[in-house]
């Protein structure tokens, strides 16, 4: 197939679909229906710890440890990968890879039990791999299919798409375990129905991915080769000569480098943030029943995407009448009241109000905030390892902020405490963005 010209309406949609294809992941596993699953199979077991590696640990610093296993994991393979795709020039066969490894290992997660406990959370890692590579590998397109001027609404698109495609799957999902009798779902000796329908979930969202991300493979471009000039077997040298160049060239940046650790900081919040949700509502709210707690979770999580599609739209729209890096500053300052409102929230009510808060800002920093790095990118054909060290900034964010969060609620006691705590570090994103150049505050 001829290749579509950058800019193209039909270039761009394809590169805006991934997020459809691949957000049911975030959604569905990272922050629906795989918390409610994970935390029904101890109560159903009637156990608060298991045995691994030869000792015993809960079930909360388990799935952490793990999470903060695999985006260590993340971290280091991501800018490897981005600068041996840009040398070569095929990132698309990297993105399909872990596209097909995250889907995979969705499906896999049918079988997760605490029987079969380093199966289970193998897939829990491989899933989150896939998810985050690729979509790294998918933001760093995004230079290379829109011109500037288009690449704030393109990158709200695309995370508009993701909200709606990703709502609609767990609407299905969330059918499928209220009503599982309806979908033909019923008790075996795997355990309870609705734990099935969850497992059946699992398997929706591996589906879903891969199939969606056909589209998008099929039109976007397979990458800018940078080079053939070194034999193959130094082919992963070279990529991390690219990471050096980039390095160096940052360095020299003033506006990208100070942006970059902007977005470290208060990216580490949001993210956190984004994890943890959940599992605060689950332990720290006042549920009547496990039922309530189900749906009452689930809704919360919907509210939180609906909004958030209009959250990105409005977000685009503001950015470009005040410019993206005061917009930002705005939207951090709106995260740090939620972090302090959150303190106080007990009701399910509390609960959803904040969830609509948090939906709003959701959206938008996270599609400004990619926009605004590809804005501020030099002239370059090296847009995956640039890309890279974006997400490498927010996959160690995660690390740390993860780390921290858990840190300060086992010190401290109570959750609460550490959601307080996430407010410094919006109030120095705050600070820090403040201190990027105001001639870069693009529109």
């Amino acid at each position: 197939m001829k290749q579509l010209e950058k800019g193209s309406k039909k270039l761009l949609n394809a590169w805006a679909f991934y997020d459809w294809a691949n957000s049911v992941y975030s959604l569905v596993i990272a922050s629906a229906i795989f918390p409610i699953f994970y935390g029904a199979l101890f109560r159903i077991a009637d156990i608060e710890k298991v045995s691994v590696f030869g000792g015993e640990i809960s079930r909360a610093p388990l799935i952490s440890y793990t999470t903060s296993l695999a985006f260590v994991f993340i971290a280091i393979v991501t800018p490897l990968i981005s600068g041996v795709a840009d040398y070569l020039g095929n990132k698309k066969v990297f993105m399909k890879f872990f596209c097909y490894l995250g889907g995979v290992s969705c499906i896999g997660l049918y079988w997760f039990s605490l029987e079969h406990i380093y199966f289970s959370l193998a897939c829990y890692f491989f899933g989150l791999v896939g998810f985050w590579v690729s979509f790294a590998i998918n933001n760093s397109y995004l230079p290379d299919i829109a011109f500037t001027n288009q690449q704030d609404k393109i990158s709200a698109k695309g995370f508009s798409l993701g909200y709606i495609g990703s709502v609609i799957l767990l609407l299905l999902n969330l059918a499928m375990v209220m009503k599982p009798d309806f979908f033909g779902i019923t008790t075996d000796e795997s355990g309870a129905a609705e734990i099935k329908a969850m497992k059946y979930s699992f398997v929706s969202v591996g589906i879903w991915w891969i199939l969606f991300s056909q589209y998008s493979f099929y039109y976007l471009p397979k990458g800018n080769k940078k080079g053939t000039e070194s034999p193959k077997k130094n082919i992963i040298l070279n990529g991390f000569k690219e990471l050096k160049l980039v390095w160096n060239q940052l360095a020299h940046n003033v506006k990208l480098k100070r942006y970059l650790g902007a977005f470290f900081v208060y990216s580490m919040a949001v993210q956190t943030v984004m994890l943890i949700a959940t599992y605060f509502g689950e332990e720290e709210i006042d549920w009547g029943s496990d039922t309530e707690r189900t749906i009452g979770l689930i809704v919360s999580i919907l509210v939180i995407q609906v909004v958030a599609i209009l959250g990105a739209v409005v977000t685009a729209r503001i950015s470009k009448v005040f410019g993206n890096i005061k917009t930002l500053i705005g939207i951090n300052v709106i995260w740090a009241i939620i972090c302090v409102y959150a303190y106080y929230v007990i009701t399910p009510m509390d609960f959803y109000i904040a969830a609509g808060f948090v939906g709003i800002v959701m959206g938008g920093i996270q599609a400004l905030s990619r926009s605004t790095y590809s804005k501020f990118l030099p002239e370059t054909k090296d847009t995956t390892s640039f890309f890279s060290f974006y997400d490498v900034a927010e996959k160690i964010g995660i690390i740390i902020g993860t780390f921290l969060y858990g840190f300060v609620a086992q010190f401290t006691g109570s959750m609460r405490n550490a959601v307080l705590f996430l407010f410094i570090f919006f109030f120095a994103g705050i600070v820090l963005l403040f201190r990027v150049p105001k001639e870069v505050d693009m529109k």
